[in-house]
């Protein structure tokens, strides 16, 4: 299922009771909300693309007490646990990437978003 976003889309491949697939689609010059999860924990592998994360600060104590910036290119990979809050950018082109996750579908919390989203 191709779900349309303001970003750009996310196609959702996977879907059961103890995980979800995607692959999102990030038009260059876009970024997701600044956000966290209560309970989600997601990883993502880049396919395509230089992907700017912001990561920290946590909303549970659990590693990160500052906020960093880094650049994930095609074949790399990071683990986003519950409470670190974080936000995906496509700085200088499109981003393909795979995000797999727990099931908590609803379970964002956004702090900032470009699209006036809630």
């Amino acid at each position: 299922m191709t779900v349309e976003k303001p970003w750009g889309h996310e196609i959702r491949w996977a879907a059961n009771e103890k995980y979800i697939g995607k692959i999102l689609f990030i038009k260059k010059g876009h970024r997701l909300s600044k956000q966290y999860h209560e309970q989600k924990d997601e990883a993502i592998y880049v396919l395509d693309g230089s992907l700017m994360i912001e990561l920290g600060p946590t909303v549970e104590e659990i590693g990160i007490t500052e906020s960093v910036k880094f650049t994930l290119t095609k074949g790399q990979a990071q683990r986003i646990r519950p409470g670190v809050v974080h936000r995906f950018c496509a700085l200088s082109k499109d981003v393909t990437l795979i995000e797999v996750s727990t099931p908590e579908m609803e379970d964002v919390v956004r702090i900032e978003d470009d699209y006036s989203r809630k």
